[in-house]
């Protein structure tokens, strides 16, 4: 598998999706940890800023709660949950909020980094088959740790589209029983816009081939691209697994935010602000509210739902 060089790597923050996602990122640490947790739980913080701090300094350490690999799943939540973090991200960044929630609601958790080097905080970058054969060795070996038969798995963005290559190709859907993915790129993203805009100016060319050569995964989740159009094809889905996709109005990178959706048997589309308005929340607060990460909870336990939460969350695009 290539890797880009590194001279190249530390151009990543000029490229738009880039700027945009650690813009938002600073603009959003508007919750603080949640309230002192009782005896036997682990607190949950559900901030954007916190987990992007821990995520920086410690990129290669799974989140609170995970990677206990003597846990075994209970009867009440019989499978593993495998977390899968998005392009630019890594394990501990992505599941500071979600790992310590799952864990405290009884699941045994896992979660892992892939497509990027040990040196660098960001991951997700390289091409996405070889990051879902990743994702294969890595469902392997908490199956045979947990000794069951399939997992569920919970990505954000490219770790919520990433999976059905996994499922499609690499004989994952023997092995998975639910993905949920929270602002998944499914159909590709135009990044508010801007690609329109470069292919308007004849630049999506030259825009997708210095994406290509930093961030192979970043070209492959764009709009209209090579990889979205095979891995679409003859459908969205697989059978015999249950796919849930949560999606915000107010995506800034997946957008139209409709394009996360997936079509299907077996499917159940959400979007955040259905029955509450006043959840702003962008693409990468969808992994740290309360609303989202308790729709991931139900997905995960439809047969006992939870009372979803509606809390003021403001724009911060």
């Amino acid at each position: 598998m290539r890797r880009p060089p590194r001279r190249l790597l530390n151009r990543m923050r000029s490229l738009p999706a880039v700027t945009t996602v650690l813009a938002l990122a600073c603009l959003t640490g508007l919750a603080g940890a949640s309230p002192a947790a009782a005896d036997g739980q682990l607190p949950v913080p559900y901030s954007v800023a916190t987990a992007v701090t821990a995520g920086n300094l410690a990129p290669n350490t799974p989140p609170p709660g995970s990677n206990d690999w003597s846990c075994r799943p209970s009867a009440a939540h019989p499978r593993p949950v495998v977390l899968v973090h998005g392009t630019l991200s890594n394990e501990e960044m992505n599941g500071d909020s979600l790992s310590p929630l799952l864990h405290n609601n009884g699941y045994c958790v896992f979660a892992f980094n892939y497509g990027g080097s040990d040196l660098l905080p960001n991951k997700g970058l390289w091409p996405i088959p070889g990051s879902a054969d990743t994702l294969r060795q890595f469902v392997d070996q908490v199956l045979a740790a947990t000794g069951t038969a399939q997992v569920d798995l919970v990505g954000h963005s490219q770790g919520g589209m990433m999976p059905r290559y996994y499922l499609k190709y690499l004989g994952g859907a023997a092995k998975v029983h639910t993905l949920v993915g929270l602002g998944p790129t499914n159909h590709g993203g135009t990044v508010s816009g801007f690609t329109s805009l470069m292919d308007y100016f004849h630049l999506l060319g030259a825009v997708s081939d210095v994406d290509s050569i930093v961030c192979d995964a970043c070209a492959q989740q764009l709009v209209g691209s090579d990889f979205l159009a095979d891995l679409n094809a003859g459908g969205d889905t697989v059978p015999g697994v249950n796919y849930t996709v949560i999606a915000t109005r107010y995506d800034e990178l997946s957008s139209p935010y409709t394009n996360d959706f997936l079509s299907g048997p077996n499917v159940t589309n959400i979007t955040l602000q259905d029955g509450c308005a006043i959840d702003l929340s962008g693409h990468v607060e969808l992994m740290y509210r309360p609303r989202s990460l308790t729709m991931v909870l139900n997905a995960l336990d439809p047969a006992h739902p939870e009372p979803v939460p509606c809390l003021y969350v403001p724009f911060a695009g």
